[in-house]
């Protein structure tokens, strides 16, 4: 088990407020047992930020289950951890400042905080007439969109790209056959992907396997194929929410024109 530096330096307050603060979480809710605890305006949960001295380990311990379950990571044994929360641990201040961004965008998006503000936002609207609904449609999906945006950190996974217009919330199980707005609104639900491989996947030309390789629909033209640049496409980072989805659009993968079943068909 590793000690914590309690009381914490001068130097360590500094760096660990500075962490927290050009990472999102600005409201400072006091020092504990040699823990920092801090809370965001505007993502949910509590982190609280520790170390054993000024050269290392550096600590972070996250209070949103959701999140820790996203980040992927081995979880640490310290002295006296905060609460429910799971704790990590890094070697440089810079692998720090990386989790808590990556922590403060997860927390923007989990578990349901874009379910959240789409009920605050359409409270009072009216669904009556198909205009209406649309109204309603359209705010939910400017919500999904800005979700996945943080959730995906601006960039399709596939091919890199980060220029806002050049790319597209691609809903997984489309909005029209979702069960519920929490599954419209769940970015478990949804890729955000440059405006080609979302034509693609809309269209049921490519999918995903549950580890994350492309599948591609045997109408897939090979010139197509290429200009997605699909055999050199790594795998997609996937969640067990992303996998229940995508059950559902595998089926939707166009069948070969020449015969009388689908087939699906694994690139390499």
């Amino acid at each position: 088990m590793i000690s914590l530096q309690a009381p914490l330096s001068f130097v360590i307050r500094t760096e660990l407020q500075k962490a927290a603060f050009d990472n999102g979480f600005r409201i400072d809710l006091g020092a504990n047992s040699g823990w920092l605890h801090y809370r965001s305006t505007t993502a949910q949960g509590d982190i609280w930020l520790s170390a054993a001295s000024k050269e290392g380990p550096w600590f972070v311990a996250v209070g949103l289950a959701s999140v820790v379950t996203e980040l992927g990571l081995s979880p640490e044994t310290v002295a006296s951890p905060p609460g429910e929360a799971t704790v990590f641990s890094f070697r440089t201040l810079n692998e720090l400042h990386d989790v808590l961004d990556r922590t403060y965008r997860l927390a923007l998006s989990l578990p349901d905080a874009p379910l959240k503000e789409f009920l605050a936002k359409t409270e009072s609207a009216l669904r009556t007439t198909e205009s209406e609904r649309l109204v309603v449609q359209r705010v939910g999906q400017d919500i999904f969109r800005q979700a996945l945006m943080k959730y995906w950190n601006g960039r399709c996974p596939l091919t890199g790209i980060t220029d806002p217009a050049l790319l597209r919330a691609s809903h997984i199980v489309p909005w029209s056959e979702c069960e519920s707005d929490a599954q419209r609104l769940d970015v478990h639900n949804g890729l955000l992907l440059s405006a080609l491989w979302d034509a693609a996947f809309d269209a049921g030309l490519v999918s995903f396997d549950d580890d994350g390789r492309v599948l591609r629909s045997p109408a897939l033209s090979p010139a197509a194929a290429a200009r997605l640049e699909i055999e050199s496409t790594n795998p997609l980072r996937l969640t067990d929410g992303h996998r229940a989805n995508l059950v559902q659009h595998r089926a939707r993968l166009v069948p070969d024109p020449g015969l009388q079943t689908p087939m699906n068909t694994l690139c390499p």
